[in-house]
């Protein structure tokens, strides 16, 4: 397995990384991931694609290095999704080795993420790999129609 870091403007985000992504975040059309990238770009957000030795793309990865008060330094993990056809065949282990060593690297002091809570399959493989529940995630969704959301 390779894993290799898509910059901005590399065409495989499109044709290889997006469709991987998309079994996680169906929302995503190929005008929306461009316009996020543009945007996240700025903040961090960086993409990791995972190929099998045939160069096909069976795993994906967003994440960004943050400083905050709390962690001091993190990387955390925006997405995280192996293709259905390539699960259990270590490409998430893979993915999460190779964010872990980016973040040793960086002087993060935490690697996390978030994960929706029916994703219960996610949640065994994130406790397999030794990650713990630390915290809760809230959030309010903001209707651009109604301040009183």
């Amino acid at each position: 397995m390779k894993i290799v870091d898509l910059e901005p403007g590399d065409p495989r985000l499109e044709t290889d990384l997006l469709p991987v992504l998309r079994e996680l975040r169906p929302h995503l059309t190929p005008e929306l991931f461009r316009d996020v990238h543009r945007n996240g770009h700025p903040q961090g957000l960086r993409f990791s694609a995972a190929y099998t030795e045939d160069g096909v793309c069976v795993g994906a990865a967003g994440w960004r290095i943050i400083d905050n008060t709390s962690s001091i330094r993190k990387l955390y993990v925006d997405d995280l999704v192996t293709a259905a056809t390539a699960r259990s065949t270590g490409v998430g282990h893979a993915l999460l080795t190779y964010l872990e060593q980016r973040a040793r690297d960086t002087g993060c002091h935490e690697l996390n993420l978030d994960s929706g809570t029916h994703r219960t399959g996610a949640h065994r493989f994130y406790l397999r790999e030794r990650l713990d529940i630390v915290a809760f995630h809230f959030t309010k969704e903001l209707n651009a129609d109604s301040p009183e959301s």
